[in-house]
């Protein structure tokens, strides 16, 4: 009986090794054919392949070919929209964000985001130089730190050892919790989407949420928003980054 289930087990992990590396293969030449076909300047193309990847899970990496080839194709709202979901995987990815900037500097609005103080910028720009798992990473690393040095505290029979392991400990215990809150961040940027972008040419923001509500003003495709409220289905409550809100058709907008 022992034999006939390591038999049947054996047979199954083999089925699903070949069916992995079949679709493995399979992802790897729709990335190649894309790939060619961006460099031949078929965007058309290259766009249709890049998408049907992404069906198969996410990447930075074919985000920003996409970005790219919707840029090279002039739809820029669709180009900002890629780049933005590229740089949610790789925050710390200059090209993603140079990209980025170029595409945004092709659409009708742009952005007054309102001043901060210098040290959350700061601390934005720490937390978007690693990625998630990167956090993840350095908090166990700061972990592990910070644990020798506990047991050099504890075990140590030198006064000076003990303080230098008092100091450490306290030091990599501050970097361990920091680097944890900053992989939380990361990971819920990108399980609770609350930002997108504009799709539609030109839209109507208004005070409620019906087409009977007061038209506040304007915004064009490619700005990006936060949504404030995502209860209703066919209206959501937009914020721009000068602190501007009101309420928009779901339709109009992408999530990120």
């Amino acid at each position: 009986m022992k034999k006939i289930t390591f038999i049947i087990i054996s047979i199954l992990l083999t089925v699903s090794a070949s069916c992995f590396a079949s679709s493995s293969d399979a992802v790897n030449k729709m990335k190649k054919d894309a790939d060619v076909a961006y460099s031949k300047a078929n965007y058309a193309t290259a766009i249709q392949l890049y998408e049907n990847i992404l069906k198969k899970g996410e990447s930075a990496e074919v985000y920003y070919n996409l970005g790219n080839s919707y840029y090279k194709h002039n739809e820029i709202a669709k180009s900002i929209l890629n780049y933005e979901r590229a740089l949610l995987l790789e925050p710390y990815n200059s090209d993603i964000r140079n990209n980025l900037e170029i595409a945004r500097s092709k659409t009708l609005d742009k952005a007054n985001p309102t001043p901060e103080l210098f040290f959350i910028t700061w601390i934005k720009t720490l937390n978007n130089s690693v990625s998630a798992d990167g956090w993840a990473k350095w908090g166990i690393f700061f972990f592990f730190i910070f644990i020798a040095s506990v047991y050099f505290y504890v075990f140590s029979k030198y006064v000076k050892v003990k303080k230098i392991g008092f100091v450490f400990g306290l030091i990599f215990l501050g970097m361990t919790i920091l680097a944890n809150i900053f992989a939380f961040n990361q990971k819920d940027g990108l399980v609770n989407r609350s930002t997108a972008i504009i799709m539609s040419h030109s839209v109507i923001v208004r005070s409620t949420p019906s087409e009977t509500g007061t038209k506040l003003f304007e915004i064009h495709d490619g700005h990006k928003v936060t949504i404030k409220d995502n209860s209703m289905n066919e209206w959501k409550d937009i914020q721009l980054e000068d602190g501007k809100e009101g309420w928009v058709h779901t339709s109009d907008i992408e999530v990120i």
